[in-house]
């Protein structure tokens, strides 16, 4: 039987056109996966653990604290007491417990208030181990120093500062304490940020942290350029699409 005279029969591109559109194709292709790769954020997430617990238990063992939970101490709180014949000396301190670790603080450890950002930024001490509060001299007077101790009234929900170190990279975490004297210590929650070298505010228990300038950024999506690739990785039928946006862009061009 003849064919219909409305069959329709298939349309072949010129040979150079169809190679012009394979190569569209694959350079869309190429720049639609790089674009995904580089507009994914990382997702910050806090990890905050709550505590009750006295760290100023004199002994020769120092409390550890474990700011990541992973079982490796990050951080100890070393005491000292002594006392003879009515005069006595009392100290806190806090000190890394690994290499590279850091607390906020000069020559006393900073006794940081909530909402403070403790990343790059941070004044964290070169030497190590370093005083939270002391007590000492006789019960007719006692010379007391240190931010923690703060003369004698002691501090509430004040926040250690922390730098520490998880599989080589650096990652900013708090300690949250009441401090009544150096033998009356209790640490009351902790947290850290599990993104590498991305600030945590002292307080904060979830995340993301909008505002941290440590924060993986999205890369604008170019627009004229990709949605060109894009129509015609679509083919044959994204050459209309192709050739009403070069006649587009003719026209604004002579306008």
């Amino acid at each position: 039987m003849a064919p219909s005279q409305h069959s329709r029969t298939t349309a072949k591109l010129p040979e150079l056109m169809n190679r012009h559109l394979n190569m569209y194709a694959r350079a869309a292709s190429v720049a639609g996966v790089g674009l995904l790769a580089v507009t994914q954020p990382a997702e910050a997430k806090i990890v905050y653990t709550s505590a009750d617990v006295q760290i100023s238990d004199f002994g020769v063992f120092p409390y550890a604290l474990d700011l990541n939970n992973d079982g490796i101490a990050d951080f100890t709180f070393p005491t000292y007491d002594f006392e003879n014949s009515g005069f006595f000396v009392s100290r806190m301190y806090v000190a890394p417990a690994v290499k590279g670790n850091r607390v906020w603080g000069v020559r006393y450890a900073a006794a940081l208030k909530a909402g403070v950002r403790v990343g790059v930024e941070g004044k964290f001490n070169l030497t190590g181990t370093l005083l939270m509060g002391s007590s000492s001299g006789t019960s007719a007077h006692i010379n007391r120093r240190g931010p923690w101790d703060n003369g004698g009234k002691g501090v509430k929900n004040r926040y250690l500062g922390l730098k520490f170190i998880i599989e080589d990279k650096i990652h900013f975490g708090w300690a949250r304490i009441n401090f009544t004297n150096p033998a009356n210590v209790i640490l009351t929650g902790y947290a850290y940020e599990t993104i590498a070298n991305k600030a945590i505010v002292t307080g904060e228990t979830k995340g993301p942290d909008e505002d941290s300038p440590e924060e993986s950024r999205v890369t604008p999506m170019p627009t004229s350029k990709p949605a060109t690739l894009g129509a015609l990785a679509l083919g044959a039928p994204g050459l209309s699409i192709w050739r009403r946006e070069k006649v587009a862009g003719a026209r604004s061009q002579a306008n």
